[in-house]
């Protein structure tokens, strides 16, 4: 266990313990509101509880555990993992549902990077050892095309692209309804949800998050949607469209009608990510990869196209 003590500072005035100590501590809400049920929270020398609202200047003393253990990346095949192109910077990779990007804690379920170790490629050592190579993610329940860093080079230029935004990264989502207008952005921030830490919401003073959309084909009940994403926000897709009330089919997470989803045939969020197009970071010229719909998008995508 180690201690942190320093004062509240002024732009932390007046939000609750919870939410003000993740922001400093880069925490979650959840690991903060455990610290503060446990004693480990104090403010001026008394015990804080997750609710109580913060005041500047006053003396913050936080007992924080021990950091977890560096996670291992297991070196195991993934069904269904594609590889579109490899060379001696990148490998492009078509990911499968239900296959994470890297390892984490609570996570048994294969990864990406297990996946390209047990193939035998060599990637980027650079990042944390459990994501060496990664320079962007895609949810677990997500599917569609991805790049890896092979090369110190490649990640570097990589991360700064995804960083400065020059990298093109393309979407089909199936939403509930008819947006309306049929063509526009999204510009919304995003930050966890206020009452439950494991999604997000868009909330005033989150992070900044533009999306542009554009529907492609309409149904009864739905439509297909091509999605440019500006930013990279953790489910930003999914939160956006959930906020005009199209949440996508399928995503019961975040408010989509279940009797659709079973109808459909869908047990996860009808999101893929189509396009992926960047400078390669050998020579600079533009490289564009694409993923094709895997085969429970694609079947609902066609009972829709029947009905209608």
């Amino acid at each position: 266990m180690s201690s942190r003590m320093l004062p509240v500072p002024d732009g932390l005035d007046g939000m609750r313990v919870d939410v003000g100590l993740a922001k400093l501590l880069g925490l979650s809400r959840t690991v903060v509101a455990e610290l503060a049920a446990s004693g480990d929270v104090l403010i001026s020398g008394r015990a804080a509880s997750k609710s109580d609202r913060l005041t500047a200047g006053d003396l913050l003393e936080v007992t924080l555990p021990e950091p977890d253990a560096p996670v291992e990346v297991t070196a195991e095949p993934v069904e269904g993992l594609r590889i579109l192109h490899d060379d001696d910077d990148i490998v492009v990779v078509d990911k499968p549902v239900g296959v994470a990007v890297h390892p984490s804690p609570g996570w048994t379920g294969p990864t990406v990077v297990g996946g390209l170790a047990a193939a035998g490629l060599r990637i980027s050592t650079s990042g944390a050892a459990e994501r060496q190579g990664v320079v962007h993610r895609l949810d677990a329940g997500t599917t569609g095309v991805m790049v890896v860093a092979k090369s110190e080079y490649a990640y570097s230029v990589l991360k700064r692209a995804f960083k400065e935004r020059t990298v093109s990264k393309g979407y089909h989502a199936l939403v509930q309804g008819h947006p309306d207008p049929t063509r526009g952005t999204i510009d919304a921030p995003i930050d966890r949800h206020p009452r439950h830490d494991y999604k997000f919401a868009v909330v005033s003073g989150g992070k900044p998050s533009v999306t542009h959309y554009e529907v492609a084909e309409a149904f009864r009940a739905a439509s297909l949607v091509e999605v440019q994403l500006e930013t990279g926000r953790t489910h930003q897709i999914r939160v956006h469209f959930s906020a005009m009330r199209h949440p996508c089919v399928g995503d019961l997470t975040y408010g989509a009608d279940p009797v659709l989803a079973r109808r459909l045939g869908l047990t996860r969020q009808w999101l893929h990510a189509r396009t992926l197009g960047f400078a390669h970071p050998a020579d600079g010229r533009w490289v564009e990869f694409t993923s094709e719909y895997p085969p429970d998008l694609a079947a609902a995508l066609e009972t829709l196209r029947a009905e209608s």
